[in-house]
């Protein structure tokens, strides 16, 4: 199999599964406890159906829209996610360099392997910053003054990881932030000769945005979960939400609302943006997937903050769904993290292209010329 077999997202999760070692793709594929969120969170869209307008005039379409203060060139961009570098040793470098060819946002974690000045100096592209909070309060600022620093258009706070989700796949394979071999994962590592010598022979790996301040995940091997369990500060509140976006004086976004009622008070502490995500099901399973909680989400607080839905978007049809319902733009992880693995920053830009393609042809079939012509008239629900 090679990238060019690859023509959806299924197609490259299945190049990434070969390419990968058995801890490093499980890390990526999977979720917490049985894995129900991370299924419902594409079927989802299943539960209503496109009602296409014909006789449209559609020869050229624009689904340009603005998100945090930019215009970007489609409604989909990548949601930040962490580690990158185990993943390809291009990690975050292609997964910017391939958002800025594209005209759309790339999302920088904390938990990022790279850091944020490099990340800022990379592109000019669009670039969303998101913050976890943890205990070392210094740690906290000096994220975000090097995100100010770097010129990051937006910052999204991460409000949905106050413990770490009960993530078995990991559990069972041992996988931990930097990888610790094992007798029982050994055969694997060892079975992917390319991944592991670029692992061992290219730049060390670290997390520099935290290694200067912990050495967990970068020097000292542990889990994800054990890292937000342990490090990150589970007295993170409202109050505390407000006193971070005021020390932001931009786009300030809460990523993983799913409930109407936090919505609100999102808005309330001067919020722009809003993620409705669940962590792609890595945190809570049997949460409520991000398309069901989008409409309600939409009728609250629609008309104060741009909502973006995040998570289970694996087709160009999808984010027509979404924006039917009144979503600003649509985000994910995984859509691009498997077209990372599979082949670095041309895996990523082909995704990118193969979803924007869907979107396009999705928009003429629909008869919208421009995003503004998609709403609840285009959606029935079953």
């Amino acid at each position: 199999m090679r990238l060019t077999d690859c023509h959806n997202i299924d197609d490259f999760r299945a190049l990434a599964k070969r390419r990968l070692p058995w801890p490093v793709f499980d890390y990526i594929d999977g979720a917490a406890d049985d894995e129900v969120t991370r299924r419902r969170n594409r079927t989802a869209f299943d539960g209503c159906d496109l009602i296409p307008r014909v006789l449209a005039g559609v020869e050229s379409v624009d689904m340009k829209t603005t998100l945090f203060g930019r215009e970007i060139a489609m409604p989909l961009f990548l949601a930040p996610t962490a580690l990158q570098r185990l993943f390809h040793w291009q990690g975050e470098r292609a997964v910017l360099r391939a958002a800025a060819n594209a005209g759309t946002v790339a999302g920088i974690s904390s938990l990022a392997t790279i850091g944020l000045a490099e990340a800022g100096a990379l592109t000019t592209g669009p670039k969303l910053f998101q913050l976890y909070v943890h205990h070392d309060e210094g740690l906290n600022r000096a994220m975000l003054d090097a995100a100010r620093e770097a010129k990051f258009d937006a910052v999204a706070l991460t409000v949905d990881t106050i413990v770490g989700g009960n993530r078995e796949r990991c559990l069972r394979s041992g996988f931990t932030s930097p990888p610790r071999f094992t007798a029982s994962n050994m055969l694997s590592y060892a079975a992917k000769p390319g991944w592991g010598l670029n692992y061992m022979l290219r730049e060390k790996f670290s997390l520099p945005n935290l290694a200067t301040h912990v050495s967990e995940g970068s020097s000292v091997p542990k889990s994800v979960a054990e890292y937000f369990t342990s490090m990150l500060d589970q007295s993170l509140d409202w109050k505390r939400a407000e006193a971070i976006r005021k020390k932001w004086d931009g786009p300030f976004c809460l990523k993983g609302i799913v409930a109407v009622e936090d919505a609100k008070r999102a808005a309330d502490i001067g919020a722009t943006a809003i993620m409705v995500s669940n962590h792609g099901g890595r945190q809570l399973d049997g949460s409520i997937a991000p398309f069901d909680a989008l409409a309600a989400i939409v009728d609250a607080v629609g008309d104060r903050v741009e909502v973006i839905c995040d998570g289970g978007i694996t087709r160009g049809t999808h984010v027509l769904k979404a924006l039917s319902v009144g979503a600003k733009a649509c985000s994910g992880g995984r859509l691009y993290l498997y077209a990372l693995a599979a082949a670095g920053e041309q895996g990523v830009a082909r995704a990118i292209a193969q979803l924007r393609a869907e979107i396009e042809r999705g928009m003429k079939l629909m008869g919208a010329k421009t995003l503004a012509d998609l709403g609840p008239h285009n959606l029935r629900w079953r």
